[in-house]
């Protein structure tokens, strides 16, 4: 049975102001693949965030020293999606939040699941939200997300960017991605760009 992820209890406007969220959840590729499909969202970046810039590189990065994980900026149109609503997909869609240093079988703090908040608005709000989801014993195991304020986004290479809608055969986006895209279709539908009225 799904596990029914509520709604953050607050929205602050001022979480929005930029229109710019930056997460971790995992293998970027399926994090990526899952905001696409979202109304409102108008570009994404997989990169790498909690590092330094000359560790900012897919090589490095799978070493697990480098102190990065895998990333989206995810960028957005505030009068169509909130912040609250990304996080709300962030639990109930992307990832595992209950998982510390790994998603599956990808192990490593490269795949911590993470906020990494771009001003004190989404620092509270995240900081509430989780707080909510624990007191409400959503999941069986407290939420290992770690939230702190973003300092650099270093963008990945090219071939990352939009990966998983350029290869949707390649086995690890099949076994991976697209059941975290179907579960985003079956949990939200009405949040999805195909099905947003022009």
């Amino acid at each position: 049975m799904a596990l029914t992820i509520p709604a953050p209890d607050r929205e602050d406007a001022a979480a929005d102001a930029p229109g710019v969220a930056v997460l971790a959840a995992g293998c970027f590729w399926c994090v990526e693949a899952v905001y696409l499909g979202l109304a409102g969202v108008t570009r994404i970046v997989s990169g790498y965030t909690g590092g330094a810039a000359q560790t900012a590189n897919y090589r490095a990065v799978c070493t697990g020293t480098t102190g990065h994980a895998e990333a989206v900026e995810i960028h957005y149109d505030p009068a169509l999606l909130s912040f609250g609503r990304l996080l709300q997909v962030f639990f109930a869609v992307a990832h595992d939040p209950t998982q510390r240093d790994r998603q599956g079988n990808d192990v490593g703090t490269q795949y911590r699941s993470a906020i990494f908040t771009v001003n004190d608005a989404q620092m509270a709000l995240a900081r509430d939200y989780v707080a909510q989801l624990d007191q409400a014993k959503v999941f069986a195991g407290p939420i290992a997300t770690e939230i702190t304020p973003l300092t650099h986004f270093y963008p990945a290479e090219d071939y990352h960017q939009d990966y998983a809608r350029q290869h949707p055969d390649q086995p690890y986006i099949c076994a991976v991605a697209l059941p975290k895209v179907e579960k985003l279709r079956t949990r939200f539908p009405q949040w999805l760009r195909e099905n947003q009225r022009r």
